[in-house]
């Protein structure tokens, strides 16, 4: 993989954020106090938490701002985080308007600051991202051959779907960028960065073999999902189909005859296992197994954010995705 490195900028100096200028005037002294030093960190949600603590091991730790039970798109940031980055060594964030606050930080950061390294975990995976069709139904937009999507947007510009973190492979390919972002930053240790980075992908291979043993076994290739769909990048990866009476989007609600039309489309491909979203309310699910032949409500996960259960029990990326993640596929797709 080919890295422009684009998002390691080092440049400027002095800190302001909209809204946190003062918060930030007397706390350049604090971020400069150790030039020499590497040892803290923030990500902007939990996934790339877990990564880029994975990827520092005992050289660096990073903390996630996002309280658990949240997800860090559409999350907004308290006054006081610009300053707490401000004072750290690194920022590992997604460059996507889903994460516009993380985006506004980032900006500020390479543009005023000198001692934050800032990552952008999609660097390098451009051609790669699935626009984000916010339209209602089972489809997730016209695939035009690229790699991409058009018209995600509704406003002439395409939105891309930013839950590329679901998709392992594409995992791996941000954990290593994350690794070759902390190893510029931090020289001495960029060789311990390369190799956390490459035992951590080979858990994610394993975690790309179970879904291909999944595609490879299942009964049948589409499954239904009641609710926003978090999984475009897994339907692009192992070419299975999720169908949605919401869309992708949590704001659409669905109307009458597309519950109908899931509820027939159940019965018909003999669907028994009927997903939904851990960090959405199972209701509309267990509405279409009680009025199809449905058997089950089963939870997925977009791993993006964490609950209280889950983290009580260490669960990571790598726990929700082969703990909860695999198994549900495998039901819904018939490959047990």
């Amino acid at each position: 993989m080919t890295h422009s490195r684009r998002s390691v900028l080092r440049r400027g100096a002095g800190l302001a954020v909209a809204g946190t200028t003062a918060a930030l005037a007397g706390c350049s002294g604090a971020a400069n106090a150790d030039p020499e030093g590497f040892d803290s960190g923030y990500a902007a949600f939990f996934t790339l938490s877990e990564w880029a603590n994975e990827v520092a091991g005992d050289r660096a730790s990073f903390e996630d701002p996002v309280d658990v039970g949240q997800l860090g798109h559409g999350w907004t940031p308290d006054g006081t985080l610009a300053a707490d980055v401000a004072a750290t060594d690194a920022f590992v964030y997604l460059d996507s308007p889903e994460f516009s606050w993380a985006q506004d930080l980032a900006a500020t950061l390479e543009r005023d600051y000198d001692t934050v390294a800032v990552i952008d975990g999609l660097d390098g995976l451009e051609d790669d991202l699935l626009a984000w069709d916010h339209s209602h139904g089972g489809g997730t937009g016209g695939d035009d051959g690229s790699g991409t999507r058009d018209g995600g947007g509704g406003d002439g510009e395409t939105r891309y779907d930013p839950h590329v973190w679901v998709d392992p492979v594409l995992a791996g390919e941000m954990v290593d960028t994350i690794a070759t972002g902390l190893g510029e930053a931090d020289p001495d240790n960029a060789e311990a960065y390369a190799a956390n980075a490459d035992a951590y992908v080979e858990e994610l291979d394993a975690i790309d073999a179970a879904f291909e043993s999944i595609a490879e076994d299942a009964a049948r290739d589409v499954a239904v999902i009641a609710g926003h769909n978090s999984f475009q990048y897994l339907e692009a990866r192992y070419g299975f189909r999720l169908h949605s009476p919401v869309g992708v989007s949590p704001q659409n609600e669905p109307t009458q005859t597309e519950i109908a039309d899931t509820i027939e489309l159940v019965d018909s491909a003999g669907i028994e296992v009927v997903l939904y979203d851990r960090f959405q309310s199972p209701r509309l699910a267990e509405s279409i197994v009680a009025n199809s032949g449905a058997t089950a409500a089963v939870p997925v996960t977009p791993a993006g954010g964490t609950t209280r259960e889950w983290n009580e029990a260490g669960y990571g990326y790598l726990e929700q995705m082969t703990e909860i993640n695999v198994p549900a596929f495998e039901r819904a797709l018939g490959a047990q």
